[in-house]
């Protein structure tokens, strides 16, 4: 019987290990996690009515690969759309929340008279979004042929102002990196076609609002960690391996050889499911060179949650973004209204409410108190948003190194990473720190490697 070993027992370690267990194909597993847990950064907390989450608190809908597992899990049921019949987005604007004009995709506006009622943008700001409609062949000319930074990509477009406004917030609350070093092609791909084809990214956001779902976000009305329930019920739970990390690989002409503190294992296949930066370090014997092209900035993030069983004043709507440098401890990235955001959240007549920290503040703050990350949150927020009551449940959570920081030419880099895997043969690498950061990418390329290697036996 073939022996298959998944280092990595997060989203995309654990789809693995279910997409082998449905197959059907007569193999032998072993799925070796460092902690004492399945999910990686994908944890619901469930108390006293609430329904926290402790990592991505959904997907992109239009991304179709997380629906699709959670169909396949038996949760069709539980998926529910974020409330985007109310959708707003704040930023955080010489001390007051601003909200983002409506039809917003990213950056880009979709509805100019919108833009152009809002207070947001200087008349300057608003006059380079109008005038870049008018570039759209100037700006398909001028578009490079090399990756570029997403903060030259957004400064082409539409200037310095918009850049620091929203891009610079809107990536940092999603990769928590620097819009200087991060590569657009990589993290932005859907814009750099949109550039391609049409050059002006708000003609071309204008052409697709029609095609566009009604929600921006889905999640399950039980938390994402029913995705993480559900798929560890179906898989052998002789296939586990809590509290185990693994502490070398090194290829022999059989497959490969997997070192824990238990001893030496040999497995026909190795699906490498750490996150990056132990999985370079694994692969320094193996394939120095590709152990290099792993090497990658990872930021790191501290999540506090608080719920209330009281009702008062929210801006209605999602949530807001702080622009880099400027919340009072220059730590804060992004707030979200979760009650708001997501029906089945908080009990009637509670609010919940999620502050997440990160950036170059993140590391510092790993290695606070509990007291203190909590302190250091309500104070950001009420400094915002006025006064608090007190919570009847907080839930503090650190994430190391756990936001990779695809940099300029990522993508190039990675076209030479997967030469050189796949010369070695018998290995694959799923998470976070290659193909996408997102729920949904995690589980595609889990399944698809799933299925390349069992093709391959």
């Amino acid at each position: 019987m073939r022996r298959i070993a998944i280092i990595g027992g997060g989203i995309a370690g654990l789809t693995a290990a279910w997409e082998l267990a449905r197959s059907g194909v007569p193999v032998e597993v072993t799925l070796f996690e460092a902690s004492g847990r399945l999910g990686g950064i994908v944890e619901t907390v469930r108390e006293q009515g609430f329904t926290i989450e402790c990592g991505p608190d959904g997907w992109v809908t239009e991304k179709p690969w997380a629906r699709q597992l959670a169909e396949e899990l038996g949760l069709g049921g539980e998926i529910i759309p974020s409330n985007d019949a109310t959708r707003k987005t704040y930023i955080l604007l010489d001390g007051a929340l601003v909200a983002m004009p409506e039809g917003m995709r990213m950056m880009v506006p979709g509805d100019l008279a919108a833009l152009d009622a809002s207070p947001l943008f200087s008349s300057q700001a608003k006059y380079d979004f109008h005038r870049e409609i008018f570039r759209a062949e100037e700006l398909k000319t001028a578009a490079p042929d090399e990756d570029e930074s997403v903060a030259a990509f957004v400064r082409r477009h539409f200037g310095d102002e918009v850049l620091e406004k929203i891009g610079a917030p809107l990536l940092s609350g999603v990769f928590g990196g620097d819009v200087a070093t991060l590569s657009v092609r990589a993290v932005m791909a859907p814009f750099v076609a949109m550039e391609k084809e049409h050059g002006s990214l708000i003609a071309a956001v204008q052409a697709r609002s029609k095609g566009l779902s009604s929600s921006i976000f889905t999640t399950l009305r039980g938390g994402l960690g029913s995705l993480i329930d559900a798929m560890v019920a179906t898989i052998p739970p002789s296939w586990i391996r809590f509290e185990t990390p693994v502490t070398g690989l090194l290829k022999t002409d059989g497959g490969w050889t997997v070192r824990t503190a238990s001893g030496v294992e040999k497995f026909d296949a190795v699906l490498l499911a750490a996150p990056v930066h132990i999985a370079s370090e694994l692969l320094r014997d193996p394939d120095s060179r590709a152990a290099e092209l792993m090497q990658m900035d990872a930021s790191s993030a501290v999540v506090v949650a608080f719920g209330f069983d009281c009702l008062f004043e929210l801006p209605p709507g999602f949530g807001f973004l702080v622009p880099p440098g400027t919340s009072a401890a220059n730590s804060l990235l992004a707030t979200t209204f979760v009650d708001q955001k997501f029906d089945a959240r908080a009990p009637e007549g509670g609010r919940l409410i999620r502050a997440f920290f990160g950036g170059e503040a993140g590391a510092r703050l790993l290695g606070e108190p509990d007291s203190t990350l909590i302190a250091l949150a309500r104070t950001e927020l009420e400094a915002i948003l006025g006064p608090l009551p007190m919570p009847v449940v907080t839930v503090v959570r650190r994430w190391p190194r756990s936001l990779p920081q695809y940099a300029v030419g990522h993508l190039e880099r990675m076209a030479e990473l997967d030469g050189r895997i796949h010369t070695l043969g018998g290995l694959w690498l799923l998470g976070n720190g290659y193909r996408g950061v997102g729920l949904p990418d995690l589980i595609r390329d889990a399944r698809a490697a799933v299925l390349d290697c069992l093709g391959g036996f």
